[in-house]
């Protein structure tokens, strides 16, 4: 691996020498600092000051030269523009083709500016990772989150390319228009796609620089799917050969059937249970029986997809078949024991693993946003889905000595839904081809690999990617090759490794992430139960009310990721949504005598919308501080988070069949202290480790 600082003055342009960043002065001063440190000449406090400063001059420096030069080939489209202008009254087929050359003669230009640009930008990433590892704190994220949002910061520059995006749009307009003799169309903005080398390498580079929104990305890291910002051609290639489309839409259709399987019994478990001579709280240990399966289903179908995605997609879909028949034929055997077997199988089918690890190995980095979106799209809508498809299911029949009424329903609808899904996976899923090692290596390490060329100059090189694992110009300080020797080594291979990787930030996220899980649950699964005693609801009323809910999700997620994650902090976002959830939990404490309509609901949509922010900003915090060794492999972040939830729905359903023992009217203050003694106990951990989450 060529050092870093090596590669940057290799690959300067020579006549811009001056204006590239002083990497070299800026890792001795690193080093200068943490001496000062442990000498106590100077605290961090100061430190992070002086060290600040240098980065904005460093920063500024490069970014006000390529202003000037972007200036300059502005400059220079304009005078080409005022020639293409004389020739369209008096076509010359020779000088359109010399005008043509000239315009792309300022593409290569281009080229030579963006990469002085890429090279910058992955100093600057390089050594905020350098100063990260020596102080033992994420500053990068600070001071990225600071400058980037700020109006009159140089990075908006490198964020977001406005100036390179108005030099490219003139370019690309104009090498286009030379061509309108070629076509019927009228302009790019008509028909875009203009046979020309320059324009194709813009087009894919302005495709990368625009394919995720803000709302994309933070939708997308509800998913826990890692992604990567500057693939290597080989992995786009490669990724390209492994991508089915119709196989990444069957995992999000398998993703959307199990979430609406999930909650589809919600409006009826306690009817059901009381049908098979049960007690309606009975209903928290039918609803959790399906939790329960999954933790161990988690972990087999995360280690099943090593190998394949086919056979456990089918394995899995052949049990869901088999308990959603026994669910629905335990009615008319009087059986609570078949009805349970049967959520326990579909438990044990839960491929939600499967779906993610697909998106994360097979997709290509492109798509990977949207697909991880539409994983979490898919479950949403699933959520809202199932409840409200029950409140459809109203009806009683019966043909020969099968009952098909709003208990049996649910199971006989999801079985024939397996069914067609089974048969269109047999005919339509293509198993993806698998590498000799093992998938991928982690995709935070392909930032020192990255292309010189227009394509890879327009993706956003400080966001995401991590570093090289060793010191780049080498050296070999204490913690970085403590680091190098930690990443050195594969994915965690046990359960008791990957939590060995947990910091105290990742286990306060994981124990927030329980924590909401636990609310939701809590509220979801006694719903009917309290509804039908205080309120008098119907089995439709409380799937209108799971469905709303559930719709819910999408519209808030929107808000979140495209308004107040740009205005304030991830962390702040976390620690304001846990407080509005324990204010939603207080609300639902039934205080008085009589309990309302107005304060059930009130406190439930406070509670529930505070859980679905909460649940965004917390795994894009878990996937920021989480060791990279848990990005992939079976025991991965993804499936440590499904673990955490998968336990707090388990603990949340046997809470309530404990606790219906002492009355349907103690019911709801029972079941809520828990709630609220998690949910304080949350945001107490996350005051005591707010510093580290970021």
């Amino acid at each position: 691996m060529v050092n870093f600082g090596k590669k940057l003055v290799a690959n300067q342009v020579e006549e811009w020498k001056s204006y590239y960043i002083n990497y070299k002065l800026m890792k001795k001063r690193v080093r200068q600092y943490a001496q000062q440190v442990e000498a106590g000449r100077k605290n961090r406090h100061q430190i992070l000051k002086e060290f600040s400063r240098m980065l904005d001059d460093q920063i500024e420096k490069f970014v006000l030269f390529l202003l000037e030069q972007q200036g300059l080939l502005a400059r220079r489209i304009e005078l080409l523009g005022e020639q293409r202008t004389l020739l369209s009254g008096q076509p010359d087929i020779r000088q359109i083709s010399d005008l043509r050359e000239a315009y792309r003669a300022v593409g290569q230009e281009l080229l030579r500016l963006l990469k002085f640009l890429d090279m910058n930008a992955t100093g600057i990433r390089k050594i905020l990772k350098k100063f990260d590892k020596r102080f033992g704190f994420r500053f990068t994220d600070y001071y990225l989150t600071s400058r980037a949002n700020h109006p009159y910061s140089q990075l908006q520059q490198v964020f977001k390319h406005v100036g390179i995006g108005a030099v490219v749009g003139a370019l690309s307009r104009n090498l286009a228009d030379l061509q309108d003799r070629q076509g019927s169309y009228l302009s790019i903005y008509d028909q875009p796609s203009v046979s020309d080398p320059i324009i194709d390498q813009i087009q894919a580079s302005v495709d990368k620089l625009t394919r995720s929104t803000s709302f994309l990305q933070f939708l997308g890291q509800h998913a826990l799917i890692v992604h990567e910002d500057i693939p290597s051609s080989a992995e786009d290639q490669a990724d390209a050969d492994k991508y089915h489309f119709m196989s990444l839409l069957l995992n999000l259709v398998n993703t959307f059937l199990y979430m609406v399987n999930t909650y589809i019994i919600v409006p009826t478990a306690d009817d059901y249970s009381m049908n098979l001579g049960a007690a309606a709280t009975v209903c928290g240990v039918i609803i959790g029986a399906m939790a329960v399966a999954q933790i161990f289903s988690s972990v087999y179908f995360s280690a099943w997809s090593n190998k394949s995605y086919m056979s456990p997609l089918v394995f899995s879909t052949i049990l869901l078949l088999v308990g959603n028949t026994l669910y629905a034929l335990a009615f008319d055997l009087q059986s609570i024991t078949v009805l349970l077997i049967g959520r326990l199988l579909c438990g044990l089918g839960s491929a939600r693993a499967i779906n993610r690890r697909y998106i994360s190995d097979c997709v290509p980095s492109k798509i990977r946003l949207q697909a991880s979106a539409g994983f979490v799209s898919a479950s949403a809508l699933g959520m809202a889905c199932g409840p409200a498809l029950a409140g459809f299911l109203q009806t009683k029949f019966k043909i020969y000595f099968l009952t098909f009424n709003q208990d049996t329903l649910p199971g006989w609808v999801m079985t024939l839904a397996w069914l067609l899904y089974l048969f269109w996976l047999w005919i339509s899923f293509r198993e993806p081809t698998r590498e000799t090692s093992e998938s991928h290596p982690p995709q935070d390490t392909n930032a020192g690999h990255m292309k010189n060329d227009l394509e890879n100059g327009l993706v956003k090189p400080l966001l995401l990617n991590s570093e090289e694992n060793h010191d780049e110009d080498g050296e070999q300080d204490y913690d970085e090759s403590e680091e190098a020797s930690e990443d050195s080594r594969g994915p965690a291979t046990s359960v008791a490794s990957a939590y060995r990787l947990l910091t105290p930030s990742v286990k306060v996220q994981l124990l927030i992430y329980f924590m909401l899980k636990y609310a939701m649950e809590i509220l979801l699964s006694e719903s009917s139960v309290i509804t039908s005693y205080y309120f008098g609801w119907t089995t439709s009323k409380v799937a209108i009310f799971l469905a709303v809910l559930g719709l819910t999700v999408l519209p808030v997620n929107a808000v979140v990721g495209t308004y107040i994650s740009n205005m304030f902090e991830d962390r702040q976002i976390l620690l304001a949504s846990q407080i509005m959830l324990c204010v939603g939990i207080l609300m639902s404490f039934n205080f008085v005598g009589s309990y309302t309509v107005p304060q059930y609901v009130s406190s439930a949509l406070i509670t529930f919308v505070s859980a679905e922010v909460l649940e965004g900003v917390n795994l894009s915090l878990l996937s920021q501080v989480m060791s990279s060794r848990l990005a992939r492999g079976t025991y991965n972040g993804g499936l440590l988070s499904t673990e955490a939830g998968t336990l707090a729905r388990v603990v949340a359903d046997g809470t309530i069949t404990l606790a219906g023992y002492l009355g349907e009217g103690r019911l709801l203050n029972v079941t809520l202290i828990p709630s609220l003694l998690i949910c304080l106990t949350s945001v107490l951990s996350t005051f005591l480790t707010f510093p580290t989450l970021y």
